[in-house]
């Protein structure tokens, strides 16, 4: 394998606030890489800085010619718009010249219906807004693809589908995923690392080897909110 992004001393600062403090890391192609921490410890933001969408100090370092998608956690869809998802994918396939084949492989990979396809945005459920959010994100065949809690708001059973989703996408098209979530059980059983975040860097490696009691009681600053095993 070799390294496809490489963050060293990586800082946020908005509105003279420290949002991430000295963050280094390196991934690895093909890898599932967790990204855990309590809400405000700048998870998403560390997200959009190795995206280049806000200002930041140190280095990220991209392999030359590497591509990446970008599934946000959520977008406000108005109710009233028209726009559907073949629109939205229409759209972007025309601004990176790729064509209809492509586009139907996108749908396909996510599994969305073709009813879900001509539907309003506005309209989706949660679950298949996130799958269209995909869908898009996937076309052009990004080598790595970037996801901001793809799980939100979703209920189990939704989880479930949706963490087999994405395992399916790694099989298939073999992305390198980065995976924002509170879902412990998710990240023992899917990551390969995780990296721990509470505004700095506790820890990155091998789930099973970092996620001790004590670090996930100093991260979450609430030794209760470990209640997942990793069997």
């Amino acid at each position: 394998m070799s390294t496809i992004l490489e963050l060293k001393n990586v800082s946020v600062t908005l509105d003279h606030h420290a949002i991430v403090r000295d963050i280094s890391f390196a991934i690895e192609d093909g890898e599932n890489i967790a990204i855990i921490g309590p809400n405000g410890s700048g998870k998403t933001v560390l997200l959009k800085a190795i995206l280049n969408l806000v200002p930041y100090e140190g280095e990220i370092i991209w392999r030359p010619g590497t591509t990446a998608g970008y599934v946000p956690q959520k977008i406000d869809a108005d109710r009233s718009v028209p726009l559907n998802v073949r629109n939205l994918l229409v759209s972007k396939a025309h601004i990176i010249g790729k064509g209809e084949k492509e586009i139907a492989e996108a749908i396909r990979r996510v599994g969305l219906s073709k009813e879900s396809v001509a539907t309003p945005i506005g309209h989706l459920s949660g679950g298949q807004f996130q799958r269209a959010l995909i869908a898009f994100a996937l076309l052009g065949e990004p080598d790595i693809v970037l996801f901001d809690e793809p799980t939100a708001s979703m209920d189990e059973p939704g989880e479930e589908q949706m963490y087999a989703l994405l395992d399916r996408l790694r099989a298939e098209a073999g992305i390198t995923a980065v995976v924002v979530s509170h879902d412990l059980s998710f990240v023992y059983r899917h990551a390969d690392k995780v990296l721990c975040l509470n505004r700095s860097g506790l820890c990155f490696g091998v789930p099973a080897g970092v996620l001790t009691p004590e670090l996930l009681a100093t991260l979450f600053d609430a030794p209760t909110f470990y209640g997942h095993t990793h069997s």
